[in-house]
């Protein structure tokens, strides 16, 4: 029986070659040809019925040493991934991949920047690491690599490791001379051509600035002291996370996604481990994904609390910074008592997590959870409630439902227009649909409502916690599975010395996982971030694609800004809350 979106595909295209794909995710997965895709794109955003809004990731693969593909997938070289979400439509049919095979050296498809805006920066993504072409792009260059870099990271043929290049000579580089002559092109920033007769001052913010949250720079065009368009760039703080996660195990690679969001902690391992989780056919116990959900909102209420503090930073408020700073202490001892770290626990395991509760964690969550909702009060009334804040806010860096998602854009930054659309309760994972919490949501999608809905999230993420505390459940903290846990030791471990080595080698190396390719994804405190994992039966991941929620969310700002004044700009920042690891990877 075809899927409902592959039947619905073939009576509006007839005779379309439409090969569909089985994942370990479910998720719905077509193989189209190239020369078609722009058309099915252009029919699924704007004619279906619901359509489907929202390009959540584009992203290429280099298929020329896979050793198992998949089951009636055309020969190719390299393949395009293009996921699209429609919030509207029923839970069977809400999300589809297309995948579309390319060949050749040098490959080359259509660009949809038309049709996504956010296509422009996935596929810029896709060149630069992979080096695929896509005709019709306005800016096709590199994005997260320097201009003066040779070659594309993502490729099999590129190496993993600095030991597997030449030695570095310090002398006259291209990046010094550069540096030397502080110039730049402005058709290498994309921005909008001036009126006829009318000059604009152009002025660099960043990559070194307080307001701008990390290494990114922006350039502001701007006549008078009103911002004409701004120019942004990224990759700053690029460390080949998805590369890195081909080069170790499965298991081994866990302690690196900590760092991407690094406000975020274990939300960064939890759709790692869900995809290979999904590729392994492992099943947690009950207890540890009520472990996993009881760190992931403490997480989400440590994130929130920087946030809040660093907004009001940003627009001048400097008490509110130590009041929030020295309540996200309080989360993040509670955090440390369970798992020994504070802001990259590596804690989560395949099947489970690396231990269980330590004794006498409820009392230190019931004192946090008695604490808190006064600060909350105390924030609503003294920070939202200051005039100065709304006059700096309301009505700045305004987005609509439809606008937001043009741009990729989730999490709250996308409630903050009005649409309840959270993975916690659309797409349940790890029994968040056990659980009772609201959506916070607001209506104007400005920086002020964007602000305002973290607050009301923390007061959820605090009833979702004092959830867990009264009713854990009982049993074991990890899977048994053999792919998710060693043997015990009387199974073979001291039996004999070929016994021994083989758990020697599935502990150091890890084990091999399946043939397939699967998809974890979460609601995390920025949005939704997902792994897609691809397993051609071996150790390490032969392709880990990583979707973050503020890659996208950047491209917005020189919509959010252009016709305001610096000023206004900080507040934006300010305001959608990203993480440059989170952006870079």
């Amino acid at each position: 029986m075809l899927h409902p979106v592959h039947r619905e595909l073939t009576e509006r295209f007839p005779g379309l070659p439409c090969v569909p794909e089985t994942t370990r995710d479910g998720c719905p997965t077509l193989w189209l040809p190239a020369e078609r895709l722009a058309e099915v794109l252009t029919y699924l955003k704007q004619e279906a019925s619901p359509p489907f809004p929202l390009l959540f990731d584009l992203a290429g693969v280099d298929e020329r040493t896979r050793r198992a593909r998949p089951p009636g997938a055309p020969a190719c070289d390299f393949s395009l991934i293009y996921q699209v979400i429609s919030p509207d439509r029923p839970a069977t049919s809400r999300e589809l991949r297309l995948r579309v095979a390319l060949t050749g050296e040098r490959p080359t498809a259509r660009s949809i920047t038309g049709l996504w805006p956010s296509a422009s920066w996935y596929e810029r993504e896709a060149w630069d690491l992979l080096g695929i072409a896509f005709t019709g792009h306005p800016g096709l260059r590199r994005l997260l690599l320097p201009d003066y870099w040779e070659g594309h990271p993502l490729r099999k043929d590129q190496p993993y490791r600095r030991t597997e290049l030449g030695p570095f000579r310090l002398g006259a580089t291209p990046q010094q001379e550069r540096a030397e002559r502080l110039d730049f092109g402005l058709e290498e920033w994309d921005l909008r051509p001036l009126p006829p007769g009318e000059e604009a001052m152009h002025l660099n913010l960043g990559p070194h600035h307080t307001g701008t949250h990390g290494l990114i720079r922006f350039l502001l065009q701007l006549q008078g002291e009103v911002i004409h368009d701004v120019g942004v760039q990224i990759g700053f703080h690029h460390r080949g996370q998805e590369k890195l996660a081909e080069r170790q195990t499965f298991a081994s690679y866990l302690p690196y996604a900590d760092r991407l969001d690094y406000l975020a902690g274990v939300n960064n391992e939890l759709p790692y481990l869900l995809a290979v989780e999904r590729l392994a056919g492992i099943d947690v116990p009950p207890r540890a994904q009520a472990i996993r959900v009881l760190l992931a909102e403490l997480f989400r209420v440590a994130n929130h609390l920087v946030f809040l503090g660093t907004f009001a930073g940003d627009l001048g408020a400097q008490s509110p910074i130590f009041y929030t700073f020295n309540d996200r202490e309080r989360v993040l001892h509670v955090i440390e008592a369970i798992t020994g770290f504070r802001m990259h626990p590596g804690w989560l395991r395949l099947g489970g997590v690396a231990d269980d509760l330590p004794t006498g964690w409820e009392g230190l969550l019931q004192e946090l959870l008695d604490y808190l909702p006064r600060s909350l009060r105390d924030y609503r009334r003294g920070l939202f409630g200051n005039r100065i804040l709304k006059g700096r806010t309301r009505g700045i860096g305004a987005l609509t439902t439809r606008e937001a998602l043009d741009w990729g854009i989730t999490g709250p930054n996308l409630r903050a227009t009005g649409l309840a659309w959270d993975l916690r309760r659309e797409r349940p994972y790890c029994g968040y649909e056990q659980l009772e919490f609201a959506i916070p949501t607001a209506t104007s999608g400005d920086s002020y409502d964007r602000a305002l809905l973290r607050l009301e999230e923390i007061a959820e993420s605090l009833r979702i916690l004092r959830q867990l505390g009264a009713g854990m459940p009982a049993g074991p903290y990890k899977s048994a599975h053999p792919l998710a846990s060693p043997p015990e030791k009387h199974q073979g471990t001291t039996q004999a010395i070929e016994t021994l080595i083989h758990h020697f080698v599935g502990v150091s190396w890890g084990k091999p996982l399946p043939v397939g390719e699967a998809q974890g994804i979460i609601e995390a405190p920025k949005g939704m971030m997902s792994y897609l994992v691809v397993s051609d039966g071996g150790i390490h991941s032969y392709r880990t694609r990583i979707r973050t929620p503020t890659f996208p969310l950047l491209q917005a700002v020189p919509s959010l800004a252009r016709g305001l004044l610096i000023s206004d700009l900080i507040a934006i920042l300010g305001s959608i809350d990203y993480v440059m690891g989170d952006v870079d990877r």
